[in-house]
């Protein structure tokens, strides 16, 4: 089989639209089958980098556009003939396409291929259903997910909420995110080992993975370590990520008091994340929406508790798995602050139930199942 894979992202952008086409593309590759991929080039600083498994076009983004070309969008019509000219190349002879996540070269795609009368699978990641605002006469993102052959959501509450928004139909699949193997408990030892060797002197490590934005809710988290770890010089915070909000965190930071004791490591590539998951005592996720973050699985893959805002995403996998993911109201410091205390105070690794839950629902062989079932939906 010939599969095609369109995203707005790849790595080495850290998006959860770049890891799973990623991923999929080296398991459908190793299975046997053709894979190409389609994508914008790097949002977030870098430079593209090869994939190991399929050919990749690399297509520029969209330049700002002012005046009359913004008015008459002159600006997408020519990006969408550029979206269009690469899959005449990228997906030639493809028998079936994946498209991942919004923006205009999903929906120009979705039009492609119901064009080239190919059947194509449609992931949601979150974004595109939270913020769902039907466009009339035309909604050209309505009509994608209305003509493609399957849709999979990331979590089962972003599918509950794309219903509720009356988008159903036949064939929705909730099939969550795969964690790579590289995100596993490891020894006391071998933690002490990875905390030296990344540069942390204190003993106890609280941990955040998200980019630096409004939405992540780092502000929050800041505040509530300051608040937690008052007159403790044993605790480290580290936030890897970047992000427009960057000095603005940085100067809080400062300001809290704290500042010696908070890390901003950065934008840190996937192996490194999951070695400071593996080091931290507890990762928390103070962001204000969020379907399923994956950096939070990946942590509890690690062996390390999560604390979470009450968004969507952390009251399902508080619901999964249990005492292991706390929930705490979204912007609500004090609280978080009380959590992140008795954390803290009383630290532990997951339980066995977690990590096999971990295996069971997001593991790589479960994962490449569901998908399997999916694309054999699709082409039926």
């Amino acid at each position: 089989m010939r599969v095609c894979h369109v995203s707005p992202h790849l790595p080495p952008d850290q998006a959860a639209n770049a890891l799973l086409p990623a991923e999929l593309a080296a398991w459908s590759h190793a299975q046997g089958h053709q894979v190409t991929l389609v994508a914008h080039e790097p949002a977030q600083g870098q430079a593209a980098v090869p994939l190991p498994s399929g050919q990749v076009w690399r297509l520029p983004r969209k330049p700002r556009a002012t005046g009359l070309v913004r008015a008459f969008r002159l600006d997408t019509l020519k990006q969408a003939r550029v979206i269009s000219a690469a899959l005449d190349q990228a997906a030639q002879g493809a028998e079936l396409l994946h498209l991942h996540s919004n923006g205009l070269i999903i929906e120009v795609a979705a039009a492609w291929a119901a064009r080239k009368r190919i059947p194509f699978v449609l992931t949601l990641y979150g974004t595109e259903i939270w913020h769902y605002k039907r466009r009339w006469p035309i909604d050209p993102f309505t009509r994608a997910y209305r003509s493609a052959s399957a849709v999979t959501f990331y979590s089962r509450k972003l599918m509950e909420r794309a219903t509720e928004l009356g988008l159903t139909r036949e064939d929705l699949v909730v099939v969550y995110p795969t964690i790579a193997p590289t995100f596993a408990p490891q020894t006391s030892g071998t933690r002490a080992e990875w905390r030296a060797a990344l540069g942390i002197p204190e003993p106890q490590v609280v941990l955040n993975v998200k980019r630096l934005h409004e939405l992540a809710g780092q502000r929050y988290l800041i505040e509530a370590f300051a608040r937690a770890t008052e007159g403790r010089n044993d605790v480290r915070l580290v936030i890897c990520g970047t992000g427009a909000l960057k000095e603005t965190l940085e100067a809080q930071a400062r300001a809290s008091g704290a500042g010696d004791r908070i890390t901003f490591a950065g934008l840190v590539a996937n192996d490194e994340v999951a070695r400071y998951a593996a080091v931290a005592d507890v990762f928390v996720l103070p962001s204000l929406l969020e379907a399923l973050p994956t950096v939070a699985v990946e942590a509890l893959a690690s062996g390390t508790p999560v604390i979470s805002a009450d968004h969507p995403g952390g009251v399902e996998l508080h619901e999964v798995f249990a005492d292991d993911v706390q929930v705490v109201a979204k912007k609500d410091a004090p609280a978080l602050a009380q959590a992140l205390r008795a954390r803290l105070q009383s630290p532990r690794r997951v339980s066995a139930t977690t990590l096999e839950l971990v295996t069971r629902h997001f593991g790589r062989a479960a994962v490449h199942e569901a998908y399997d079932a999916v694309y054999r939906m699709a082409l039926r």
